[in-house]
């Protein structure tokens, strides 16, 4: 009787847990820390096919919020052109959005809809870059920003790269940032800089690293200082800029000026080789000393001369992996690089590919000796 009993209270809960959903059949007995879940978020998320483990696994203290607004952010999301399969994923990576509230959603919607009209493009937006969308703090200032940068006559790519991409610039006071962009207008004015361009450079630079904005004016000021004092004509400055992506803010006088040393010590060489190296691989500006150590040394180690260094400076930007894969590989096809030029190394895998595959081909293929008899294919 017993058996009986217990096998039939078995069967009776396991066909519980089969009805009810899997938020009822577990959120009862789950809590976070010392939590419990909330109940009707779980539901919620439940009925629009998110997957409820998962917010558990990485998110779960959104679960235990008392307030959350599920179904007002859905049909927000739903209202800007979302399919239920795109609201599924933005609520599972972005659970946080829950929370905010169905106002502040509102208001942010229409921020967004006002630099991005289309609703195809605005929604792809979102769900690459929900975090961006659902930052709700100092709603304010981004209006401000928005509206501040659209009065530069910025193009509205542009600014929905700066929203989505680096949202904290635009979260922060516009008169930081007018600070900065007039900054960078004087630097570049004084750099020999038409004004009628002025606007096409902004957008390169904001287009190349969207953070430059929160880098304070006084970091332009002082990178680009130091750079005019090793002897940089203004155009080499610009130059530099725009290959650094912008991130020449980011770099310290300082540990500039240990990277030019160690490179002019090692390479033995004059301050205009020096720039010139420089200006080939502006990259040189950022390693540290250490990263710039083990690659020339690397080098070294391999019978790279230092004048292959100079001529090819650009191979310092690659690893000393990478460095010894590459002539390791073109050695199996009779390639010295250390007889020859480093080139054929230095660039991305794709420009490495290319050269690899003429050499390759060039090894396959026996030079055509015009005056040799011709076989026939029975031959």
């Amino acid at each position: 009787m017993l058996r009986v009993t217990t096998a039939s209270l078995c069967t009776y809960c396991h066909r519980m847990r089969l009805l009810l959903p899997l938020s009822a059949s577990s959120s009862t007995v789950i809590s976070t820390g010392k939590r419990l879940e909330n109940q009707h978020t779980v539901d919620s998320l439940y009925e629009l096919s998110v997957d409820i483990r998962k917010v558990r696994k990485f998110k779960s203290w959104v679960l235990c919020e008392g307030s959350a607004y599920v179904s007002e952010t859905a049909d927000v999301l739903r209202d800007m052109g979302a399919e239920p399969t795109v609201i599924t994923r933005i609520l599972e990576t972005h659970p946080e959005a829950v929370l905010c509230r169905p106002e502040d959603v509102a208001a942010q919607k229409d921020l967004w809809v006002s630099v991005c009209p289309n609703k195809r493009e605005l929604m792809s937006l979102i769900e690459k870059f929900p975090s961006s969308f659902f930052t709700l703090i100092h709603h304010s200032n981004q209006q401000a920003n928005i509206l501040y940068l659209q009065s530069l006559r910025l193009n509205k790519r542009i600014i929905r790269k700066l929203m989505a991409s680096a949202p904290q610039s635009l979260s922060q006071p516009v008169e930081r940032n007018q600070e900065v962009i007039q900054t960078l207008r004087e630097i570049y004015l004084d750099m020999g800089g038409d004004e009628g361009n002025l606007r096409v450079w902004l957008q390169k630079l904001i287009s190349q690293n969207p953070y430059i904005l929160q880098r304070p004016a006084e970091a332009w000021r002082d990178s680009l200082g130091f750079l005019r004092e090793q002897g940089f004509t203004t155009e080499e400055l610009l130059s530099l800029v725009s290959s650094l992506r912008a991130s020449i803010a980011e770099l310290q006088p300082e540990s500039m000026h240990q990277a030019l040393a160690y490179i002019e010590e090692v390479l033995d060489c004059s301050k205009d080789e020096l720039k010139q190296i420089v200006i080939r691989c502006p990259a040189i500006l950022a390693y540290s000393l250490p990263t710039l150590f083990e690659r020339s040394q690397g080098l070294m180690d391999v019978g790279v001369s230092i004048e292959q260094v100079k001529e090819s400076p650009n191979v310092l930007e690659l690893t000393t992996q990478i460095v010894l894969y590459r002539i390791q590989k073109l050695a199996s096809y009779g390639y010295d690089v250390c007889r020859g030029s480093l080139d054929v190394i230095v660039g991305t895998k794709k420009d490495f590919e290319i050269s690899y595959n003429k050499l390759h081909l060039r090894q396959q293929r026996p030079l055509f000796n015009p005056v040799a008899p011709l076989r026939s294919a029975e031959e």
